[in-house]
This record gives C-alpha cells, structure tokens and sequence, in this order.
C-alpha cells in the first residue's frame, strides 16, 4: 500500500468557535416568525386544492366544503395566494407580533 501525500486530517486544529453547530432542539414553529398569513374569502373559494398543491409546509387543511391553514405550521410565503386562480387567498399582516 501507498502512502498517502499529505498527513490524514487532524481535526484538533480547528478552533472551537470556528462555526457553532446547532446542538439543542428548537420548539420554534415557522408560524412563530411569520409576518403575514392568509386568509380565505370562502365566497371565491372553488376547493380546487392549487393552495394545498404549491404550499411548501404543507399548512392547508382540507374541510368538508372550504381549505383552511395551520397556522402554527404557515410561514407566510405567500405561494397559496399567488398560485390560486379564483384570488380567493390574500395574505394579511400579523397583528400583535
């Protein structure tokens, strides 16, 4: 067998405070860090299901006639708004945040 070129990493020489990693679970929800969430005009809404299609986290909850969102889950990106063809989301500031 070769030897190899260099010395085999020694990974003692990086500093402590080079780049900290994450080592404790966060509890926080991206609904805790949202600035707008959505809301639905029932009246526009069709239940054509492109809100629950494009919504990354996927936030909307299905129900008997209408979609609704978890807000603890929605991050406010607005994707649900943008994609719906009847314009029935449209996304409000958070209030009291």
């Amino acid at each position: 067998m070769q030897r190899q070129s260099r010395d085999p990493f020694d990974a003692s020489t990086i500093p402590d405070d080079l780049a900290p990693i994450a080592t404790k679970l966060s509890t926080m929800l991206p609904g805790d860090w949202r600035s707008l969430r959505p809301v639905i005009d029932r009246l526009k809404c069709v239940k054509c299901g492109l809100c629950w299609l494009y919504c990354p986290v996927q936030c909307v909850v299905e129900k008997p006639r209408w979609f609704e969102f978890d807000l603890a889950v929605c991050k406010g990106c607005g994707i649900c708004a943008q994609e719906c063809p009847h314009r029935a989301i449209s996304m409000i500031e958070e209030a009291g945040r």
